[in-house]
């Protein structure tokens, strides 16, 4: 070490690190295959060192000293339901007592020349930005477990794939580059979104360079395809497009566009990929060599049996840094029971992301998540995959406005949006309101062009 600097590639010792969190494809040849005992054994050794390293972190000290839990008492995985959970709110209170990186991080830039970090921000759609400090060791094994769901999805070494995530203060396209390059030996086309790079670039530069995978939103990935369309390409013969390797998006219709299988993974700012899809398409299996999930009730934060739908509570297992120790992160899924997959796996599964729980609007005493409406509004054969849920105060009392995009003519949208109101009754059991708008009306509020993660909802009420 020279001058007191250690340098990040002194700062892992990278043997010690591919034996505990193996790349692929080494890891799907022997962790992804772990039967349950030695899984869990696995969690609950790595979940005692991390509980120890959370304590000496004074947002957890003080949280879990309320609470008479201490990190001795984990001497089961099921002694994780009595360590008290936090929520974004609890991180929000943090950094306006103590700004601006708030006593949640478990290292300070003060250390950086010893333990070399990067600082990335929340997308904000649920709120103001969180910073959340890495350190090298917790980049490296972020990006080993996108390597491994990217391998999962049919990427290779060697493919040239482009990055359409926004190079930002967020964490996701540096985690996708670092991803790509460092452990999968991919070429990475570093095109940022449409915003930054217009999506005919886009589509010249997948063309000129053969790219097997454009990795962005899957909405993104829907407009690419009729923005080639409008050039007179097929997406699914004039590229070489293998896999859609996305976070969420609507399955049927990016196949049906590009003719290559989609796969869902699940992921957030905080730990970056938490769980992915596998081939057999029975949920999205969690690196459990990395996390312990739960999932809670979205409004009492109780423990909810497997297969209902709730809050997941995510434990990370695997860094240095800013530690997640049982953060309620109030996105909804649910847990399947440990059994085996039909691709072999032993890891236990989560469902599909289901939307957020602290949208949820209680309307007229019935408990409605935007997601759901435009899952229904956008199920119209007339819809596009495109809308926008707002909760509104008329008069005395509240009321939700979906708004959905078609490319129908405008003298229809009268028409459909009476038929969405029927559907939207019929399964809501009460009126919600419904608006039908010509494509590109809707880009301001989703920030299609403009933001890491698409806005679907937004509270006006006062």
């Amino acid at each position: 070490m020279s001058g007191g600097i250690r340098r990040p590639h002194e700062a892992v010792d990278y043997a010690a690190l591919t034996r505990a969190f193996p790349p692929p494809p080494e890891y799907f040849e022997s962790v992804w295959f772990e039967e349950p005992e030695g899984i869990e054994r696995k969690q609950l050794a790595r979940l005692k060192e991390r509980a120890h390293s959370a304590y000496r972190v004074p947002f957890f000290r003080d949280r879990w000293d309320a609470a008479g839990a201490s990190p001795d008492a984990l001497q089961t995985l099921e002694d994780l339901w009595n360590i008290p959970a936090y929520t974004v709110d609890d991180i929000r209170k943090s950094i306006e007592a103590h700004p601006p990186f708030g006593d949640y991080q478990g290292v300070t830039p003060d250390q950086a020349c010893r333990e070399p970090m990067r600082v990335f921000m929340s997308g904000g759609t649920t709120g103001k930005s969180r910073p959340t400090l890495y350190t090298t060791w917790d980049r490296e094994v972020g990006a080993i477990l996108g390597a491994r769901g990217l391998y999962l999805h049919g990427i290779r070494p060697g493919d040239v794939v482009l990055n359409a995530w926004a190079y930002s203060t967020h964490n996701g396209a540096f985690n996708f580059d670092e991803t790509l390059y460092r452990w999968l030996n991919c070429v990475v086309v570093t095109t940022g979104t449409g915003n930054v790079t217009s999506s005919q670039r886009q589509l010249d530069l997948a063309r000129q360079y053969g790219a097997t995978a454009i990795l962005t939103t899957g909405d993104y990935m829907l407009h690419l395809a009729e923005t080639a369309k409008q050039q007179g390409l097929d997406p699914r013969k004039d590229f070489n497009i293998r896999t859609l390797a996305s976070n969420i998006g609507d399955r049927e219709r990016l196949e049906e566009a590009w003719g290559a299988p989609y796969y869902a993974s699940y992921g957030f700012h905080e730990v970056q990929w938490v769980a992915v899809e596998c081939p057999a398409r029975q949920g999205l299996h969690i690196f459990e060599d990395a996390f312990v999930v739960q999932v809670v009730d979205p409004e009492t934060g109780e423990r909810l049996p497997d297969g209902e739908l709730g809050s997941l509570c995510v434990t990370e297992i695997y860094k240095t840094g800013s530690p997640q120790f049982r953060y309620n992160i109030m996105d909804l899924s649910f847990l399947y029971p440990r059994e085996q997959c039909a691709c072999g796996s032993w890891q236990r599964r989560i469902g599909h992301f289901a939307g957020r729980g602290d949208n949820m609007v209680k309307l007229r005493g019935v408990n409605i998540w935007p997601e759901a409406l435009g899952e229904i509004a956008t199920a119209h054969p007339k819809a596009t995959e495109d809308y926008f849920v707002r909760a509104v105060r008329e008069g005395n009392r509240d009321e939700m406005v979906v708004s959905v995009v078609s490319r129908a003519s405008a003298s229809e949208f009268a028409t459909i949006a009476e038929e969405l109101e029927v559907r939207l009754k019929d399964a809501l059991g009460l009126r919600v309101k419904a608006e039908v708008v010509a494509p590109g009306a809707l880009d301001a509020w989703t920030e299609i062009n403009t933001s890491p993660k698409l806005k679907r909802f937004r509270d006006e009420r006062d």
